[in-house]
């Protein structure tokens, strides 16, 4: 196996200090947002034998194991992190695989460059993704009922959500929500900014359900995305509580730091809380306008003490080992490729020694046993 040696990734959103007090550094007094475990071409994780994109393409099937390769082609079909939120990232919602495909096929045809900023579909892949607490976790997901919708708006007293609570109140479930986000985002930008203004004042002044609305707009004032925000459901994670995010599903991270594993993908369609792109007809046609419980997830154990995180994709499989001080080492090894990731105490995986933040990437079919006091994380793929 090899010790990985990862990049951390500088966005503006990122925490100054949950990172480096995991990995027991001075902060930097810079923001320090996403680790990046994995063999992602924008930053892949540095080995012993080369950058892990190069390693694996130099021997896929030795490197991921012919089932995964068959499954999902040459390539590591998911990237892990470790992910510290100083601030509420974008409003978001990603495709499914289908129109992830559709939506990269048209803009290579219309020739839509790469890296332009209104370009929407970077790869033909799906992005599902799973948010996994290491501290208390705010985070958005999914939308409140209707109802439930309306009333934390009209508690606000501001006169220009009226119509928005009006149509809340006056259509099914699905058109409602739908016809209610379509106007925030279409909406006139100066008088909208006004009724942000005055909303944020009013959540600052009422608190409790109302407070994360008001602190999301403190870092983003003014901006639609707000009121959007206050359709969804707000869920605060315990830690080892997690989220798993699909296609369709609208949801922004607030505050907090967690392990996040997804499906090796850049495709974001933002929604608000962003000075990004916002394409309103694209994020319509994928946003899934319905509304529901978002689903706390709790890990399953095992009899041999792996704890998993059960979700419908196979593009990865998140679960969590917590070693005791003297209790039997375990076999990890598995016939498909795995990072091993410590978040607290000391592990020993094979000959490498891990502290918090410190992880080693395992191919497939070698020897993996890990021992020693402390909790690890286990990413691999389902074949």
């Amino acid at each position: 196996m090899d010790r990985l040696d990862n990049t951390v990734r500088p966005y503006a959103w990122g925490s100054t200090t949950a990172i480096p007090r995991l990995l027991g550094v001075e902060p930097t007094g810079e923001p320090q947002a996403e680790m990046w475990m994995g063999a992602h071409p924008g930053a892949p994780s540095r080995t012993p034998r080369g950058p892990l994109t190069e390693v694996i393409e130099a021997a896929p099937e030795q490197e991921l194991g012919s089932e995964a390769v068959a499954r999902f082609g040459p390539r590591l079909p998911f990237l892990l992190k470790i992910l510290a939120a100083g601030a509420p990232l974008s409003l978001q919602v990603h495709p499914d695989l289908t129109q992830a495909k559709e939506g990269y096929e048209d803009e290579e045809r219309r020739g839509v460059p790469a890296d332009a900023p209104h370009r929407n579909y970077k790869d033909a892949n799906h992005k599902p993704e799973l948010i996994c607490a290491l501290t208390e976790f705010d985070g958005l997901c999914g939308f409140r009922a209707p109802l439930e919708a309306a009333a934390l708006l009209s508690a606000l007293g501001v006169d220009s959500l009226k119509p928005y609570v009006d149509l809340l109140h006056a259509r099914p479930e699905d058109a409602a929500l739908r016809e209610v986000l379509t106007a925030v985002l279409t909406a006139d930008p100066e008088p909208m900014a006004t009724t942000v203004s005055e909303a944020a004042a009013a959540c600052a002044r009422l608190g409790g359900a109302h407070a994360p609305y008001a602190e999301i707009a403190h870092h983003y004032p003014g901006d639609p995305g707000v009121i959007a925000a206050m359709l969804l459901n707000h869920v605060r994670l315990q830690p080892g509580e997690a989220l798993f995010l699909g296609a369709g599903v609208p949801h922004a991270y607030l505050n907090g730091l967690g392990v996040e594993i997804m499906a090796n993908s850049d495709n974001v369609l933002r929604c608000g809380l962003t000075p990004k792109h916002v394409d309103v007809p694209e994020l319509l046609r994928i946003v899934r306008f319905e509304a529901g419980d978002p689903g706390v997830l709790r890990p399953e154990a095992s009899p041999d003490g792996e704890e998993v995180y059960e979700t419908p994709i196979d593009e990865f499989r998140l679960s969590r080992y917590v070693l005791a001080e003297g209790g039997p080492g375990q076999d990890l090894t598995r016939g498909t490729p795995q990072i091993l990731l410590c978040t607290a105490g000391s592990v020993r995986a094979g000959d490498h020694p891990l502290a918090p933040g410190d992880s080693v990437f395992v191919p497939a079919d070698e020897k993996a046993e890990v021992s020693g006091s402390g909790t690890l994380f286990r990413a691999t793929v389902v074949v």
